[in-house]
């Protein structure tokens, strides 16, 4: 079992700083594709959500946001900062494993640098996310591609862990892909994100 799965422990030891380890401000792919794909009043999901950044922007958009994450720590800085922001969003302690995951409930899934599952977790995971959209819900995710590993400024040391074109079009089999981009860009996503980086991007749409 690797470092980025084996628990609570881990994560909580991350987040064990008065800092936002990712930063405080909305990842910029979901900022941008949100603009594009969301509406006020969806009903979001955000997975393994972290520190808030997202499901607090989520929330100040409109959007009826639930959030879960496996630290302690990163569920409480993220109600911290969704106090200072001055809305409301459904935090739950839960593993992706754990989480009750409704079919056909959700408007749209928000899935930012989830890369802590291994190839099998993986599976399960997107199985998961897919399962829980409506018919006719956006899926948004991004992260790091294997080229990361030479940059080292972000993300998992593990190269199953990584994303690559052909693997995130294997996962979302079925869906509709809306838009799938390879690239490199400088990333500014607190002490943790910072830096050139290999990403990717995804948005994909749950057939009706």
């Amino acid at each position: 079992m690797s470092a980025f799965s084996d628990g609570a422990d881990f994560w909580n030891q991350r987040f064990d700083t008065p800092d936002y380890i990712f930063g405080k401000a909305v990842n910029e792919y979901l900022r941008d594709q949100a603009s594009s794909y969301l509406n006020k009043d969806n009903l979001v999901l955000c997975v393994a959500d972290g520190e808030g950044r997202n499901s607090v922007w989520l929330a100040k958009q409109g959007m009826q946001v639930d959030a879960f994450d496996l630290s302690t720590l990163a569920i409480a800085k993220a109600k911290k900062l969704a106090r200072e922001s001055r809305v409301e969003v459904n935090y739950a302690l839960a593993s992706s494993d754990s989480w009750q995951w409704r079919p056909n409930y959700y408007d749209a899934v928000v899935a930012i640098f989830i890369q802590f599952a291994d190839p099998a977790m993986r599976v399960r995971l997107f199985d998961q996310m897919r399962s829980t959209l409506k018919p006719g819900g956006i899926l948004i995710l991004q992260g790091y591609t294997p080229k990361q590993l030479e940059y080292k400024t972000g993300g998992p040391s593990l190269l199953d862990h990584l994303y690559t074109e052909s693997l995130i079009r294997d996962l979302v089999l079925g869906m509709d892909i809306i838009d799938l981009s390879v690239y490199e860009k400088i990333l500014t996503e607190g002490p943790k994100h910072t830096g050139m980086s290999a990403l990717l991007g995804l948005v994909a749409r749950k057939p009706l």
